[in-house]
């Protein structure tokens, strides 16, 4: 952290002897481990203190439950409409931020924005506040998985793929259990780094990555090989989605012939260099598809597909359905329709067991469907 951002955190929120007051505001399948990983770090900022430090409230829309990613149900402490002395709102956004945030959610943001409080967020909660207007020319993080759509929704929010970012009196992290050292990092700007090192103790969190640390696995953990050529040439596929590089241009840039790049993709990855290439672009496809309202022409572009129909042919081919039906979400892979849940839970190798509860689990199966990265993996068995 920068001190002029460092400058910019601490004016005009800071009263002496008493506890910072934090709301964290949950959207319909906000994600439970990015919520968590925000407020323990707090509680344990004032247990090793043996003094209140932080005091914090969940808020939701009108005060009722709402449900988390995994299923699960979790009652606010209030509305978000309860006068509360907040110094701190944090937005934890999780599945579909683009169908979760409500016109209400927005003049609320705003209001708060407007009487001088720290505006954050974990997981996709950016898009909450990118909504409103208040990320404008600010650094922001958000899930790699909606990176490309928050561009396109917000041409100017200062995107990065840092793991959290902290511009001014603005702070997000990207989610899973980045808003844990983006926490960390806070209370250390607040209270010294010997606070923030006894509470990584506490939870055997052996390095607190900083701002500069990225969101994606590396690449050589992903790809399991560290084959340096190898990594290069697909780092360079994964920059260039929208103008593709043609192979004999990739393979001069890594000097190497035209079939050593060939050998490189089937000895490494079982596959060749524009099939990998061509899997990358359709991902790409299927985020746009799913996260923003861009027409399929349009997509087919930013992708670097040369015509639609051809974009359309490729889709079906490797997702099994055509964009237009991966954008209702109505089908699978199979061709089956995804409508609605089986409302009863299947035992191992039996029946369906009518006394039993409807799991959290069968819910949150429910709710993934409609994400990009729904049945990305390929199981081995």
């Amino acid at each position: 952290m920068t001190s002029d951002k460092a400058k910019d955190l601490t004016a005009n929120f800071h009263r002496a002897g008493e506890p910072q007051t934090l709301g964290f505001l949950l959207l319909d399948n906000f994600t439970l481990i990015s919520l968590a990983s925000a407020i323990d770090p707090l509680r344990m900022a004032n247990q090793l203190a043996g003094r209140e430090l932080y005091r914090w409230y969940t808020l939701t829309q009108d005060g009722l439950p709402v449900r988390a990613s995994d299923g699960l149900q979790v009652t606010p402490d209030a509305s978000m409409h309860t006068p509360l002395s907040l110094e701190w709102v944090v937005v934890c956004g999780g599945v579909g931020p683009q169908h979760s945030v409500t016109r209400e959610h927005v003049r609320w943001l705003q209001s708060q924005s407007r009487q001088l409080r720290r505006l954050g967020s974990v997981c996709t909660g950016s898009w909450a506040l990118g909504q409103a207007g208040l990320l404008d020319h600010y650094e922001t993080s958000i899930h790699w998985e909606c990176l490309a759509s928050m561009q396109e929704a917000f041409p100017n929010v200062i995107l990065t793929t840092f793991l959290f970012s902290i511009d001014r009196d603005r702070f997000t992290a990207s989610g899973g259990t980045a808003p844990l050292d983006m926490m960390l990092n806070l209370i250390a700007h607040d209270h010294g780094r010997e606070l923030s090192a006894g509470i990584s103790e506490m939870f055997i969190y052996e390095r607190v990555r900083n701002e500069q640390d990225q969101q994606r696995v590396p690449l050589k953990h992903v790809l399991g090989t560290t084959q340096p050529k190898l990594l290069e040439i697909v780092a360079l596929m994964e920059s260039n989605l929208e103008e593709p590089i043609e192979l004999d241009e990739l393979a001069r840039y890594v000097n190497v012939s035209r079939r050593q790049l060939e050998r490189l993709f089937q000895r490494y990855l079982l596959c060749s260099p524009s099939r990998y290439y061509l899997k990358l672009r359709l991902v790409r496809a299927r985020q746009l598809l799913k996260q923003t309202p861009l027409s399929i022409i349009e997509i087919a572009s930013v992708c670097g597909f040369v015509s639609t129909p051809h974009f359309s042919k490729c889709y079906r081919e490797y997702f099994g359905v055509p964009p237009r039906n991966e954008r209702l979400g109505v089908h699978d892979r199979q061709g089956n329709n995804h409508a609605k849940s089986p409302p009863l839970i299947k035992r191992w190798g039996g029946e369906p067991n009518t006394n039993e509860p409807f799991s959290s689990a069968q819910q949150a199966l429910a709710c993934a469907q409609g994400e990009p990265t729904f049945a990305s993996v390929t199981l081995l068995k």
